[in-house]
């Protein structure tokens, strides 16, 4: 019961904060902004739009493939259909309940391929460990990437605030400083703060993290390498569907690939932030946008458009497979 009330309080919160940036976002435009957004929206052209969504659903099915190949270690041998049709399963229930869609897949495959929910949510726990990493390689990526435009962005924003701001240097030295205070704290005190169980289960927790990217070496030449492919091309096309939709509007086909990898950064974050990223999405993609003079209204309407295709998809195919399951488990259950 308590399980289930935190759940509920997740959601509650997640959908809170996505209608309270919807709402924000529509109280702080006036009539000629809103104007000025829907001839955005009028003036793209829809195709790309088509393709996003396209390249979504082959992100999605490469996803597919690439969690196959954890089950082969275990034993399991899923068929590709119901692989993809349970990922699409887990992107539709998490639009409701944060992380209900990893307990959902797995169910959906213990329905339609007998695999014990305990030995493909194993498997789930180490792809998502694997993609924790991979985005932090990813932001570490894109800060290099962007470099100049974030400290020139930072800067600007924190000097309106602040008459003096500290030197590039100053903060490199503040964090090196802070890094190597924390390690001294750590050699120091961890046996100690082991004692308390909050720390030991952060301790664990990463103890398990580590362990789970390992497992992952453990695939075999083979598939260890198809694995780190599909891994890559997960996320070639993710930020591939940023730069599709800059071909839909005639302020942003200049925009390079570049872009697109800010525009991926940024709405990751509102993913996190809100619901399934309602409300937050769009807004920074909007603030990705910014940093290279793309102006509000078809910034806004950019990120409405790339968010709203991807979970169309989701809406549609998920549905679908929901069905397909469904159906799936009442034909074993008559038989």
């Amino acid at each position: 019961m308590k399980k289930r009330l935190g759940d509920i309080l997740k959601f509650v919160v997640f959908l809170g904060i996505g209608l309270f940036f919807v709402y924000w976002f529509l109280l702080k435009l006036g009539p000629d902004e809103k104007e000025a957004i829907w001839q955005s929206f009028l003036s793209a052209e829809w195709g790309w739009v088509v393709v996003v969504m396209l390249v979504s659903l082959l992100s999605h099915f490469v996803r597919a493939l690439r969690w196959r190949l954890l089950f082969k270690p275990i034993g399991y041998y899923p068929g590709l259909n119901n692989t993809f049709g349970s990922v699409m399963v887990t992107y539709l229930a998490n639009l409701a309940f944060p992380r209900l869609g990893e307990v959902m897949r797995c169910a959906m495959l213990r329905t339609s391929e007998k695999i014990p929910i305990e030995k493909s949510l194993g498997t789930v726990v180490t792809e998502r460990l694997f993609d924790m990493l991979m985005f932090l390689v990813i932001v570490a990526l894109g800060f290099l990437l962007m470099f100049k435009s974030v400290k020139d962005f930072l800067y600007d924003s924190l000097s309106t605030k602040f008459s003096t701001l500290p030197t590039l240097a100053g903060i490199a030295a503040l964090g090196v400083a802070f890094i190597v205070l924390a390690f001294i704290a750590f050699k120091l005190f961890h046996h100690k703060l082991l004692n308390f169980g909050l720390y030991r289960r952060v301790v664990e927790l990463l103890r398990g993290c580590v362990d789970g990217v390992k497992s992952i070496l453990h695939l075999g030449p083979r598939s260890f390498s198809l694995f780190m492919l599909y891994s890559v091309v997960i996320y070639f096309l993710y930020i591939a569907g940023g730069w599709i939709i800059l071909q839909a509007f005639a302020e942003t086909t200049h925009l390079g690939f570049a872009t697109a990898f800010v525009i991926y950064l940024f709405g990751s974050v509102g993913m996190m932030i809100s619901q399934g990223g309602l409300g937050t999405y769009p807004v920074l993609v909007w603030q990705a946008l910014s940093l290279y003079g793309i102006g509000e209204a078809t910034s806004l309407a950019c990120g409405w458009l790339l968010w709203g295709s991807q979970q169309l998809v989701v809406l549609v195919v998920g549905l679908a497979y929901l069905v397909f399951f469904s159906l799936l488990k009442r034909k074993h259950s008559n038989a």
